[in-house]
């Protein structure tokens, strides 16, 4: 762009999530300058190695000021306490955002430390693996990947826009809605998700040894894939679990139910119930393919590039 939208970028944390942005803000040009913080000196001069920004700061508080865009890329249980540090430090008009994958709590957590003059507009890019730190960021990560904007009703609409309009550079496709719809919708598409592969991996692990090596070696698919999600980050997956309680365990009731449902068809036999249910998930997936959030490719969408044995 001869014009970027925003003059200065600050990103508040640059693990995976914050270097794949600032990989995508430089390529799409939306940026003129980019500032990078963290707490971690090893992290700083790592993303400083790899060029992800143009100045790094040790506080945020120094990273921020001047920034018309801040993101802040921390664990959603930390967000608080960064917001508490950079409020007084904003400028006015600055749009003030973050990528937690739960809205609800990071609001009432940021909300009270930024000052009236800012844009809070919380958002959640729907995107990532299971790798960390700056090393793991992608420059096409939100490439046709959803994000989430939730802003409060109060805010400009003009600052919506233009956050949008970031995202979109960024490759991915945009929308609003409100925090709690949010979270609800996460809960059953990312979070039950993730805690049901947290759990299925934590049983393979206490099985007796020999059976677990077992499992280990005659890996199929299935369980394969379940150990990449299992790999995600444990800070940021212990913080979203607590935030999103009342979501997840709304979901996690109700998954627990058609379970026991389930488990009554397989030990009465009752084939007619079993087929229904697969025939309706599989046309799920289909349909997710259909729409471009995923391949029918045999990888599970794994990009070709990518090390099989990773």
């Amino acid at each position: 762009m001869a014009d970027p939208l925003f003059q200065r970028l600050a990103l508040i944390g640059i693990g995976h999530i914050g270097a794949s942005i600032a990989l995508a803000a430089r390529r799409a040009g939306v940026v003129g300058e980019i500032m990078v913080s963290t707490r971690s000196p090893a992290t700083l001069r790592r993303a400083e190695e790899l060029g992800l920004g143009d100045r790094y700061f040790a506080e945020a508080a120094d990273a921020v000021r001047d920034a018309d865009l801040v993101i802040v890329c921390v664990p959603v249980g930390a967000s608080g306490d960064v917001a508490k540090l950079i409020g007084p430090h904003l400028k006015a008009g600055a749009i003030v955002s973050d990528v937690g994958s739960v809205k609800v709590s990071v609001m009432k957590a940021m909300a009270p430390h930024l000052p009236s003059a800012v844009r809070f507009i919380p958002g959640h890019p729907l995107a990532g693996t299971e790798h960390s730190g700056p090393d793991a960021g992608l420059v096409d990560l939100f490439q046709n990947r959803w994000c989430v904007l939730t802003p409060a009703e109060s805010v400009d609409r003009a600052a919506v826009d233009k956050l949008m309009a970031f995202w979109r550079a960024l490759g991915a496709n945009v929308e609003t809605m409100s925090a709690e719809h949010h979270d609800l919708v996460l809960a059953i598409t990312s979070h039950l998700p993730h805690l049901i592969a947290y759990n299925i991996v934590g049983t393979a692990s206490d099985l007796e040894s020999g059976i677990r090596s077992e499992v280990l070696k005659f890996s199929a698919s299935g369980f394969r894939d379940f150990t990449r999600i299992a790999a995600s980050d444990p800070t940021m997956w212990r913080d979203i679990f607590l935030a999103n309680k009342d979501a997840v365990l709304e979901m996690l009731g109700r998954f627990n139910e058609d379970l026991a449902q389930l488990t009554r068809a397989i030990r009465t036999g009752d084939g007619d119930t079993l087929f229904e249910l697969f025939t309706r998930t599989r046309a799920i997936r289909r349909s997710i393919v259909a729409i471009g959030q995923d391949t029918a490719a045999p990888d599970f969408g794994r990009r070709a590039t990518e090390d099989p044995k990773a």
